[in-house]
């Protein structure tokens, strides 16, 4: 069966993703994950340049009231779905794993980087939405690492262990 190309990319590969190998899988993958940061990345920018910048500080900080943390979370969803060009209840699955997972490591981006406390000593749009840059390359580098981290075969590990005699 054919599928024509006007369908969304990511039917496509849902309807291939029992043909593929695990290692295939990751792309799908990466490219959900990508489409959900840049969703994540443009509604927090959105409101920055909106004039903002405490709202989205205190969605990260996780201050904020739970009926503005709603609306952003509601937004971000929006432009998740809009990025992936899903209907229906594939589309609310897929958003309601990729989404979560994306913000979680962005929040432990930002604490571990101790971005937010730098976010809150400036309160310039430009330094804030700079800030946010870092914040989502930080983001990047944990949901998709790099293969030149520097992880390294020791030599012992190609030796298989030492069968015990009876």
């Amino acid at each position: 069966m054919k599928i024509p190309l006007h369908v969304p990319w990511f039917v496509r590969a849902a309807g291939q993703t029992g043909r593929l190998a695990a290692w295939q899988t990751g792309r799908l993958f990466r490219k959900a994950a990508r489409s959900a940061l840049d969703a994540v990345q443009d509604v927090l920018r959105a409101e920055v340049v909106q004039g903002n910048g405490e709202l989205v500080r205190d969605f990260l900080v996780g201050k904020a009231l739970p009926v503005a943390r709603t609306l952003l979370l509601e937004r971000m969803a929006a432009r998740l779905l809009l990025k992936i060009g899903l209907r229906g209840a594939l589309a609310s699955n897929v958003v309601g794993w990729v989404l979560p997972l994306v913000i979680e490591q962005l929040l432990r981006a930002g604490r571990s980087s101790g971005l937010f406390e730098k976010v809150g000593r400036h309160a310039t749009v430009q330094d804030t939405l700079r800030r946010l840059d870092e914040l989502r390359a930080a983001t990047w580098k944990r949901l998709a690492p790099d293969h030149g981290t520097g992880a390294q075969w020791l030599p012992d590990d190609h030796e298989p262990p030492a069968q015990l005699s009876a």
